[in-house]
């Protein structure tokens, strides 16, 4: 073999040396590249100057009714490494807003955000809604291919985990989401668009040992957009009948209904309360308190065991002046039989003219 021929061989062995080298490297750093492009965190895609408006629904917030919550991300702390996420809340025609910090690893609402007191529940509600997945997927997240993001915590719960995928429609646009889902009775699901901060809808229940479990969150995304958004006014909601509430157990549905609809101060208000349980099947031989309070939870009255012997129960009140009103209907005895430890009870927002 000529000495030339030798020198290219030893050229060409090196060149694929070489190659095969840069292509070990080239994969090495696209294979991360592709697993952040399938994986998904609290926060993910989030800009400034954006907002997301959510509907909300939480049983540990005025009773499961829904809220409207706008989170308006318009700027972000790089020194605290925090969003500063102008907020407002429109629950029943009233308007609470503050400022949430919100931290850049998983969107937790920090303690230093600015709120004022009429916040704090909403703050909480945030926490336990759109912000339940923190435990799970904070920076750098979890692939929406794993097999599992975890346990939930509670006893005998299963794992949360990407489930598969479903189109959802919501009032903010259709959506390709990955469906995180976890068994506990029954089937709980959050829905994640993996190009939105947070999920664009959710459906979970409340652990119970018997009956059919009542909610316990629920959320769709409403609208996002960019710009600050204007906050609204509050306006005075006036409640018209029959309302409708879950205990919060989910054992029982109280309905209230009062004559004449239009309810004035110094006018006798015939008020009626209807028993059903969870099936919407009338309870008979109910006891009940019947409190009835003003918008500061000072007691106007407190009648007990008033008796709705065919699940259907009666009471007369007159509102001695204007304004807000709250009604707690509370279940004492039920099929003649007492509730022990239990509380089941709703409170009814009423308004006098």
């Amino acid at each position: 073999m000529s000495k030339g021929i030798s020198e290219k061989k030893i050229i060409a062995f090196f060149l694929i040396a070489t190659l095969g080298m840069t292509v070990l490297q080239v994969n090495h750093f696209m294979e991360p590249a592709s697993a952040q492009s399938n994986s998904w965190y609290l926060g993910k895609g989030v800009k400034p100057n954006t907002y997301y408006t959510y509907e909300i629904k939480s049983a540990d917030t005025n009773q499961g009714q829904p809220f409207l919550i706008t989170l308006y991300f318009k700027e972000y702390n790089s020194t605290g490494k925090y969003w500063v996420v102008p907020t407002f809340v429109v629950d029943q025609g009233t308007v609470h807003n503050g400022t949430l910090y919100l931290s850049d690893l998983d969107m937790t609402a920090l303690g230093s955000s600015p709120i004022p007191q009429d916040m704090a529940e909403y703050r909480g509600a945030y926490a336990t809604t759109l912000d339940w997945l923190a435990a799970y997927v904070p920076k750098p997240g979890q692939s929406l291919g794993a097999a599992s993001w975890g346990k939930i915590a509670a006893i005998g719960g299963s794992e949360i985990k990407p489930s598969g995928t479903a189109k959802v429609t919501t009032p903010a646009g259709t959506f390709d989401t990955t469906v995180i889902a976890y068994y506990k009775g029954i089937t709980n699901s959050i829905y994640l668009d993996p190009n939105l901060p947070f999920p664009v809808k959710a459906q979970t229940y409340a652990d119970v040992t018997t009956g059919t479990p009542p909610t316990q969150y629920a959320y769709e995304l409403k609208s996002m957009g960019t710009g600050e958004p204007a906050i609204p006014k509050t306006q005075v909601e006036i409640p018209k009948p029959p309302l409708t509430l879950l205990t919060p157990r989910g054992s029982y549905n109280l309905q209230l209904l009062w004559d004449p609809i239009d309810i004035k101060a110094g006018q006798v208000t015939h008020f009626g309360v209807i028993f059903t349980d969870d099936k919407n099947n009338i309870v008979p031989r109910v006891t009940y308190g019947f409190k009835v309070t003003d918008q500061d939870k000072k007691v106007l009255t407190n009648l007990d065991d008033q008796r709705a012997p065919d699940g259907t129960g009666k009471v007369d009140y007159t509102f001695k002046s204007p304004g807000p009103k709250h009604i707690q209907v509370t279940v004492q005895t039920a099929n003649g039989e007492s509730l022990d430890m239990f509380v089941e009870s709703a409170t009814f927002d009423v308004v006098a003219s």
